[in-house]
């Protein structure tokens, strides 16, 4: 499913980057070699990131 359409970016690429990057979905945008547009995807894209990261840790812890 795409998450941001003004960019093509894609939730599993979300989640990757989430992963690997620290910082807003800004950080995470640029990561990717993007940049937000419109700025329509930014609160899900900010769930995302919180989502994923929560799971890593959780991986981690156990």
């Amino acid at each position: 499913m795409y998450i941001c359409v003004c960019n093509a970016i894609k939730e599993c690429d979300l989640r990757a980057a989430a992963r690997q990057v620290p910082g807003d979905a800004d950080a995470v945008y640029a990561s990717l070699g993007k940049t937000p547009q419109c700025g329509q995807c930014l609160d899900d894209a900010a769930l995302i990131l919180i989502e994923e990261r929560a799971k890593a840790r959780s991986r981690q812890l156990a």
